[in-house]
Parts: C-alpha cells; structure tokens; sequence
C-alpha cells in the first residue's frame, strides 16, 4: 500500500492506493462502491496478468480520508488527478457501483460497469414514506434524529460524507451514459437488488454496448457462489474487446 498527498480545487487529499504488476505497461484502474474500499475490487489481482493494477481507495473511504462535501464530478477530477500524479493512464476502468459513476467520468479507452450505479429506480412505498417523514421532523428541528431514517448506507458517517451521499445517491445518468462515445461492457447480477437487471439492461442499451447478467448478487464479483467463475467471464470479455 501506499499513500499519494494530491491538490484538487484547493482541497487536499490523501489517496490510499496499491499497485500490482507495477512492471506491466498498460494500466487497468479499479474504482470501489459507495461504502466499500479497494480490497474488495483486489479479488481481480489473480486475472489481468499482463495489466499494472492500480485500486484506489476514494477520499471517505478504505484508509482515504476526506473532511469535504463532494459530489461525483469531483470524484472523478480528484481520480484523474492521482492518475495523473502516479503517471497512470485511464486505459481500462472497472468501477463497481458508485464506482461506476466515477469510471465513466474518467472517459477511459474501456468503461467496465459491474453493477453500476446511474439509472434512477423507483423508491419502494416503505422508503418514501420515511424520507416524507424526515423531511417533516427537520423543519421542526428534529434533523439530529437522522439516524433513525438513514439507509443502511448512509448510517454512522460524518456529516460531509452523509452531505456527499445525498449529492450522489440519486443521480441520473441517463444522457450521460446515452452521449457516452468510448467503448464499454456492463455487467451486473442476476439476483441483484440494488441495481436489478432490467437497469443493467437499460445501460448497455444507453451506452450501446453488450450486456451480460451473471449468477449471483451486488457483489457477483466478490463473494458470490460463482464469483471466481464470474471474474475469468469478465476478464475474457474485456480482454477480447480490446483486442
């Protein structure tokens, strides 16, 4: 592991990051989702062997500190400035989730989408109905009960992470993914909740691009039954798409 002090907007960060394969001539970037950090994108280290690795904790994240509001634009300037910083190149980018937001912003050679977030779902009845009634005990002045409403993703941060969440939960990226002109492959999970397939569908179709759902969750990548199966189906992917 290592640590990388960058400037962005008069801001300062601290990125950690590792590298694998530092000798590799061709970069291929993991970017991490809301809530996790860079060792759960390390299970790829045993796939990719011609690629230099490079993961990155976000700033908020893993062992990345942040003290700022941010929004996902400015993930993504903060990402290409350490890219640029480590004279690393955007050539491949695999971001799950939120990370995938973040990737697609980079404009890499190949966009990877596992599970990505940028389609805007409907808000289940139960959840609307919390978000209403937070909303209402805020203007009484009742907001320090945050807590009890949060999701699960949300809980225990600090109050600019939490302003953070709240500037990237929901964003649309519809016409974002739609005027996309580089490359890209989206995955995602068949029993996926979080991002279910028919938003993995409405990307590729967006975006142009094949689609494919694999057996397994959010995480199909990770700690799925089929996770380690479903890692070689993505490195044959990209691998041929680059060829």
């Amino acid at each position: 592991m290592a640590k990388r002090e960058i400037t962005v907007s008069n801001k300062k960060f601290s990125i950690n990051y590792e590298i694998i394969n530092p000798n590799e001539k061709k970069d291929i970037i993991f970017l991490h989702g809301w809530g996790s950090n860079k060792e759960i994108m390390k299970v790829f280290q045993e796939n990719f062997k011609n690629f230099r690795h490079i993961y990155i904790d976000l700033p908020g994240f893993g062992k990345s500190p942040n003290e700022y509001v941010l929004t996902t634009y400015d993930y993504s300037e903060i990402v290409k400035k350490f890219l640029e910083e480590i004279n690393a190149s955007a050539y491949i980018v695999i971001g799950h989730s939120f990370g995938g937001k973040v990737a697609a912003l980079l404009n890499p050679e190949l966009l990877v989408l596992l599970s990505s977030a940028g389609i805007v779902l409907p808000k289940p009845f139960k959840i609307r109905v919390k978000i209403k009634l937070f909303k209402t005990l805020n203007v009484l002045g009742l907001g320090r009960l945050r807590n009890l409403f949060v999701s699960s993703d949300a809980k225990g941060m600090s109050e600019n992470m939490y302003e953070t969440f709240k500037n990237v939960v929901d964003e649309d990226f519809t016409n974002f993914f739609a005027s996309y002109k580089g490359k890209a492959i989206v995955f995602g999970g068949l029993s996926d909740t979080a991002v279910p397939p028919h938003a993995v569908k409405k990307q590729a179709e967006l975006l142009n691009s094949e689609n494919l759902l694999l057996n397994g969750g959010h995480y199909f990548f990770f700690n799925d039954t089929d996770a380690k199966q479903n890692r070689k189906i993505i490195e044959q992917k990209v691998l041929t798409c680059i060829k």
